[in-house]
């Protein structure tokens, strides 16, 4: 297989011989796990939140407590907008098998820390900030992980199929939060609540470090998707070497594509990852329905975004179909969290939850194809990084610790609906001024 650093002459331009890959679903197949991979370790820790909380976060009061837990979760995003300068810049110069690989030993190491990290009570502060450590490492490798394996993924398939292509990152993610979600709901039925506290949250993290050797094989199965320069005047040229930065970024893309995440962000953190803290503790929700509630809610991203995927191309949507998709979880929050702090069935809950975070399932093929079409292609994976990152760590990466605020201050469990409101409103007038390049190489 020919590598990034092949000396065969290719003409600019032309596709590398990696890039024949397109159709055969190899690139998909080997993006997509490796992402999912990677969002596993990452997000694990929202499951855990709570009893992270009592260990590494000791405090006079369990409200207290919890919000320095999710303040920590929070920090890895804080992360993330640097990892995605670095690592995207990196995909953009050196290639997208490159960064991947950088990503995938960087989480390993972070996913490290948390899982051995001493609590509170047995190294005192030393273990909380070996947990934070954790945090801020796995926050720099997902801020250059997401941009570039959604860029491989679109450049690794034709125009026509891109939603669908891309729609696996989010596909992805969903698998990743079912897993996660899932040895959660496993562990709370198994274990007992002492055992679960004491060492049993350490096991999703250990199963966690199967990222190093699983996802660098995986890697290597990337086709690279980045044209090299061939002639000498091309590789020395100061314009290549020191780039105005204008040449670098789009900056006003950026910007925009960040308010766009606004709203597809802060409702994925708040009816899946934030979900289950927020059952336990503001509805006294039992652990185990709170856990399974939000498998159901990874699941409907893991199956429904593909299959959206796929219809999004057929029609050729974009922008029509994201104003449907941003509007109704806006629209949907307020009464769908009264019913969930007015109801104690089971079964009610998980179709409500699943009906918050279908909308979402069905835009992100599109959001995120357009979203890449808005950069060209010697821009794109810094592009996306950077507004991925920065609408992540902005909107989403403290929903958490938002909607626990509010909802605290506030005595409303409604609260988080209030947030959500806000978000939306950002991303459609976003949506209203960012191009739709449907097509663009």
């Amino acid at each position: 297989m020919t590598t990034l650093h092949s000396d065969t002459p290719v003409a600019h331009g032309t596709p590398r011989p990696d890039s024949a890959a397109v159709g055969t679903g190899r690139a998909t197949v080997a993006c997509a796990l490796g992402n999912a991979l990677e969002m596993y370790d990452f997000t694990i820790y929202s499951f855990f939140a709570v009893v992270i909380a009592k260990n590494f976060f000791p405090a006079q009061s369990p409200l207290a407590s919890l919000l320095m837990s999710l303040t920590a979760f929070g920090v890895g995003f804080l992360m993330r907008p640097v990892g995605a300068m670095v690592i995207g810049r990196l995909a953009d110069r050196k290639g997208r098998k490159a960064a991947l690989t950088l990503t995938i030993f960087l989480m390993t190491l972070g996913t490290a820390l948390i899982a051995f990290a001493p609590t509170y009570q047995q190294a005192g502060v030393f273990g909380t900030v070996l947990l934070v450590i954790g945090r801020l490492t796995q926050g720099f490798s997902a801020g250059g992980e997401i941009g570039t394996a959604s860029v491989l993924l679109m450049e690794s398939t034709s125009p026509a199929k891109r939603c669908a292509s891309v729609s696996w990152q989010a596909a992805s993610q969903g698998y990743a939060a079912l897993v996660g979600a899932g040895l959660g709901l496993l562990l709370s039925s198994v274990m007992s609540t002492p055992d679960l506290e004491d060492w049993g949250w350490r096991i999703p993290f250990i199963i966690g470090l199967l990222i190093g050797p699983v996802g660098l094989y995986i890697r290597r199965c990337i086709p690279e998707t980045l044209e090299q320069p061939t002639s000498e005047r091309e590789r020395v040229s100061p314009s290549i070497a020191k780039p105005h930065w204008r040449t670098v970024i789009d900056l006003r893309n950026t910007l925009l594509a960040t308010g766009l995440m606004a709203s597809a962000t802060i409702g994925m953190y708040l009816f899946i990852f934030y979900m289950p803290s927020y059952l336990v503790s503001t509805l006294q929700y039992p652990q185990r329905s709170a856990m399974a509630i939000a498998c159901v809610a990874a699941a409907c991203l893991a199956i429904i975004t593909p299959l959206a995927g796929r219809y999004a191309d057929r029609h050729g949507l974009r922008k029509k179909l994201l104003a449907w998709t941003i509007s109704l979880p806006v629209i949907a929050a307020w009464p769908a969290l009264w019913l969930l702090s007015h109801s104690t069935d089971l079964y009610a809950a998980m179709l409500i939850v699943a009906l918050l975070v279908l909308p979402g399932c069905i835009g992100s093929g599109a959001f995120f194809a357009m979203i890449m079409e808005g950069f060209a292609k010697p821009q794109r994976a810094l592009g996306t990084s950077v507004s991925y990152s920065f609408g992540v760590t902005l909107f989403g990466g403290f929903s958490p610790l938002i909607a626990t605020w509010l909802t605290a201050s506030l005595d409303d469990p409604l609260a988080p609906a209030y947030y959500l409101l806000a978000g939306g409103v950002i991303s459609l007038v976003c949506l209203k001024l960012f191009p739709e390049n449907t097509g663009r190489a």
